[in-house]
């Protein structure tokens, strides 16, 4: 038998392991015989050798298997999940979640915290006033039976695997792997006990794969070793050249997504969590094509189930559910500072990135993990791409503390936009959904 030291060797020098050879690493990584160091030697191999299709569900499937895995076998219904590969201004999941529940579709959700320029869906959800991310699996499990839905981060049980190797990618310059990604997504939500899984990835300037070919390489790695541990999966890719929303900071994009849930909100916003519902509720067998879905969704907006469904889910976790009709309970900043155009002209283009991280600066996100983010702070968009502008007008609005220092935001976020000269004619925007796997 090959020894572990022979096995980082392998993939180093390009050839393949097998399931076995896979299942003794994880599990020498969990139990300590195999050190973080030798871990980290291993992902750069894969980083630089890359993985088979069958390497990547096997090591998937050890992931998976390093701790529990929740049943929802015995609730009725479909149970189906919705993952972003992470965005700014991406709220979706507030809106989403309560909406397919809404339509009879169980919406049981691992949800993650905002790391780099992307924000998180759970720190925007602990915006809520008393709202608790943090619980068992059998409350997790009694929430999706009695409510519909259920938004938790990772508990210290599920895939713990992925918690270990994820903590050394993040600092060995190892996450933009396809490979590594695709079985750190698919272990978390593998053991969700999901049914299906629509997956959101995203492509452009604010995203992680900055190009299409890319993003539609990961897309179509997840489906296949989704596909292939027996479950229904499907991927849209779709843009974030730009933030999506109007919004970027958590109690501040948790309030559009409550827009939405109430029949408004932005129209880029409304459009992808459409999309990505329909196709859930597609996979949960709710519908037989994606237009009867975004009419069901739209109903729930039009008669307010989506909402009222938002508000049960949130009492169930301990939070304040008047947050629905009074979004104003939700933490506010002190200060709106504008940020005015220095020049007329059109608004050809929104940097995602400068935005997101603009807003990382003001307390809205955070550079390393366990670090603590501001939920009123944030950016509030007051133009979109396309628009046309006149000196002085306002691009944008900080969200900011009352001690804060406005200008050196002000001169960032103003840098993020690009301004067109009139007569250079309409910018060509990418499609907001840009694929569909």
């Amino acid at each position: 038998m090959e020894s572990l030291v022979d096995l980082i060797a392998r993939k180093r020098d390009g050839k393949e392991l097998t399931r076995e050879q896979i299942e003794r690493v994880v599990a020498a990584h969990a139990d300590g015989t195999f050190a973080d160091y030798q871990m980290s030697a291993l992902c750069m191999a894969i980083y630089f050798q890359g993985m088979t299709e069958p390497e990547t569900a096997a090591l998937t499937q050890a992931m998976l298997r390093s701790g529990e895995e929740i049943d929802l076998s015995d609730i009725p219904g479909s149970k189906v999940d919705k993952h972003s590969t992470g965005g700014v201004g991406d709220k979706v999941s507030l809106c989403l979640a309560p909406l397919v529940a809404a339509c009879g579709v169980r919406v049981p959700m691992i949800s993650g915290r905002g790391l780099g320029h992307t924000g998180g869906t759970l720190d925007k959800l602990e915006s809520i006033p008393g709202f608790s991310v943090d619980l068992d699996v059998p409350t997790f499990r009694r929430i999706v039976s009695e409510v519909g839905a259920c938004l938790i981060g990772q508990t210290a049980l599920l895939a713990p695997a992925d918690k270990r190797i994820y903590a050394l990618r993040d600092v060995t310059a190892t996450v933009d792997s396809i490979p590594l990604i695709v079985a750190s997504i698919l272990s978390k939500k593998l053991a969700e006990g999901i049914d299906g899984l629509v997956l959101d990835v995203k492509v452009g300037r604010g995203a992680f794969m900055k190009s299409a070919a890319s993003a539609r390489e990961l897309a179509a790695a997840l489906v296949r070793v989704g596909v292939a541990a027996g479950k229904r999966v499907s991927a849209l890719l779709t843009d974030m050249s730009a933030p999506l929303g109007r919004t970027v900071g958590n109690a501040i994009e948790t309030r559009e997504a409550i827009e939405v849930l109430r029949g408004g909100g932005p129209e880029d916003l409304v459009a992808v969590t459409l999309a990505l519902g329909a196709q859930m509720l597609v996979l949960g067998g709710a519908v037989d094509e994606r237009a009867a879905g975004e009419e069901r969704l739209r109903a729930a907006m039009a008669d307010g189930s989506g909402a009222r469904l938002f508000e049960r889910m949130i009492e169930a976790q301990g939070g304040e559910p008047r947050v629905v009709e009074h979004p104003e309970l939700l933490p506010r900043a002190e200060r709106l500072e504008p940020v005015r155009a220095a020049s007329a002209g059109v608004v050809a283009g929104i940097d995602a990135l400068e935005i997101g991280l603009s807003a990382v600066a003001m307390g809205a996100g955070r550079t390393r993990a366990g670090q603590a983010v501001d939920p009123a702070v944030g950016i509030e968009l007051c133009c979109r791409r396309g628009d046309a502008i006149e000196v002085g007008q306002e691009l944008a609005l900080l969200h900011l503390r009352d001690q804060a220092d406005p200008e050196a935001f002000r001169t960032r976020v103003r840098g993020a936009f690009a301004i067109a000269d009139e007569g250079a004619g309409p910018a060509e925007l990418t499609p907001l959904i840009i694929d569909r796997l």
